[in-house]
């Protein structure tokens, strides 16, 4: 079954680290991926550029209309995502928890596809 894993993080916080920092903290994300791929999990994933390069796209009665930045103010916003193929939630899970923004934000793991509408 297929998972996304999104990676919702304060962005000040990447920001704020110091370049050498930063770098560790990257490489711990390459090595997470690496490993997923050994492990024949991985299917995708990507980071995404700042929250402030957004644009939102609603339509109103047949109205489109954009906006520049996020939906909505939050404190977390969505940095990037894996995609992965996995057993079971438990083993999504498993991947999850080795997300290095797991420590300082939050991930949240979803099941694709639309599955039984009324969960």
């Amino acid at each position: 079954m297929q998972y996304l894993l999104m990676i919702y993080e304060d962005e000040r916080i990447l920001e704020a680290m110091s370049n050498e920092v930063r770098a560790a903290f990257l490489q711990r994300y390459r090595d997470l991926s690496a490993r997923m791929g050994q492990a024949g999990v991985l299917q995708g994933g990507n980071a995404l550029r700042s929250v402030a390069s957004a644009t939102s796209v609603r339509v109103r009665n047949g109205t489109t209309t954009t906006t520049d930045g996020p939906f909505a103010e939050t404190k977390e916003q969505l940095g990037g995502y894996f995609l992965v193929e996995v057993p079971d939630l438990d083993a999504a899970l498993h991947w999850a928890a080795q997300i290095p923004s797991a420590e300082n934000g939050t991930i949240e793991v979803r099941p694709i596809g639309l599955g039984d509408m009324s969960d």
